[in-house]
């Protein structure tokens, strides 16, 4: 299996700390943030599950800049075989 060796940047990390901090952040939008703070300064690869669903959002009109700003960071994270 291909290993991607990038992680979170530190301008997501600091939107994934805003989207966690805020009540008002969507579902989506703290599912996408959890799995990126797991990637900060972390060897970890994006899932399976998680790249398929950031996909979806990716491909959506109906999300806003900062979901999608998490969840393209996501899929960059992703193995890169998949």
């Amino acid at each position: 299996m291909s290993k991607n060796s990038k992680q979170t940047s530190n301008k997501v990390a600091k939107l994934v700390s805003e989207v966690l901090r805020d009540p008002s952040s969507s579902a989506i939008q703290k599912k996408l943030a959890g799995s990126a703070l797991a990637q900060t300064h972390s060897p970890k690869q994006t899932g399976n599950e998680i790249e398929s669903e950031a996909s979806r959002v990716l491909k959506s009109e109906k999300y806003n800049d900062t979901t999608k700003t998490l969840a393209a960071s996501l899929v960059s994270q992703s193995n890169k075989e998949r």
